[in-house]
């Protein structure tokens, strides 16, 4: 009798001790449940509110609202050239910023007879260091400027080691993707802090979500490009300047000559023009995008994945890219 009873209490005590461990573990349970459904309903609303309600809704008067005139640099082909047509679309006057004069005008001319705007252009080569910089600064300086596009940026071509890459790339990667943005936001922002109005767009890359090996210059230049996209929103908001970085994925546009695949237009690579016409309908709305609600989707999964899965992943696929570039059939 005297064990029946000793295992009777054993066996209440440990029931006792489940059901305190059971009712621990379904609280953490129902927190985790609550935590996933509340991040998914805000991750949708956040969707529908950039990639779907400003599409049904009237298009936002972005002269009323930032100015009359748009600084785009690199704007003669892909991006830059298909977000300054929506500008343009939008009734806005374009200055376009480029190195080759005949496709400036070519670009130019087009956006006039097209959009029925005005359009002027500057001949300016960003990898010539501090050189382009006091033309640009002189032609703007009679310009109500309110909006500006940081296009412009440097690709090797395809994905390679650090060390093959020469030092002329390095340089160019630091002029044209990183002190670009820097001397045009400097040349522009106070005439918008002046006039207390302003919208800066900086194309950074679905790269600034991690580490990415093989592309190390033009990932590094992306990040930074987001991170001082962030910070001057920050500093001057409350001045009434809107500051935007967009981050997108692949795009069907000549950036990767070599590579027909990845200059196809796909089910995640848009054209330049649809993802621009996405691109623009975000503007004001959030600082930090893909600007297309596909790359949005890749962007999260990007920033999710463990940082060595996703530059294993990146080995795996620029040591593709880079054999095909080396190695054309």
């Amino acid at each position: 009798m005297a064990a029946v009873d000793h295992f009777s209490l054993l066996y209440r005590e440990i029931s006792r001790s489940c059901s305190f461990y059971m009712e621990a573990l379904a609280l953490v349970g129902a927190w985790y449940t609550v935590r996933k459904c509340v991040s998914l309903a805000c991750g949708t609303y956040s969707m529908l509110r950039l990639h779907v309600i400003p599409k049904l809704g009237g298009e936002v008067d972005l002269v009323r609202q930032y100015g009359q005139w748009a600084v785009v640099t690199d704007s003669t082909d892909g991006i830059g050239k298909a977000y300054a047509q929506e500008l343009a679309k939008r009734g806005v006057n374009i200055i376009l910023v480029s190195r080759n004069k005949e496709k400036l005008e070519a670009v130019s001319r087009s956006i006039s007879e097209t959009y029925n705007v005005e359009t002027e252009f500057i001949v300016a080569d960003f990898s010539k260091g501090r050189e382009p910089y006091p033309a640009i600064k002189e032609a703007l300086k009679d310009r109500e400027i309110g909006i500006l596009v940081n296009n412009v940026g440097m690709f090797a071509g395809y994905a390679d080691y650090y060390t093959d890459l020469s030092e002329d790339m390095l340089w160019d990667t630091i002029h044209t993707s990183i002190a670009s943005a820097n001397m045009m936001t400097h040349i522009v922002l106070p005439g918008m802090v002046k006039k207390k109005k302003g919208a800066i767009v900086n194309i950074s890359s679905v790269f600034c979500s991690q580490p990415t090996p093989l592309v190390t210059t033009y990932g590094a230049s992306k990040i930074y490009l987001d991170y001082f996209s962030r910070a001057i929103h920050y500093e001057y908001a409350s001045k009434g300047i809107f500051v935007q970085s967009l981050t997108p994925s692949t795009i069907a546009t000549n950036m990767v000559p070599f590579n027909s695949w990845l200059n196809k237009r796909s089910f995640l690579s848009p054209s330049a023009e649809e993802y621009a016409s996405h691109a623009i309908s975000t503007l004001g709305l959030s600082t930090r995008t893909s600007g297309f609600w596909k790359h949005e989707l890749l962007f999260a999964l990007a920033e999710r994945l463990p940082e060595w899965m996703w530059a294993r992943l990146a080995l795996y696929l620029g040591g593709i890219v880079r054999e095909q570039a080396l190695h054309p059939k």
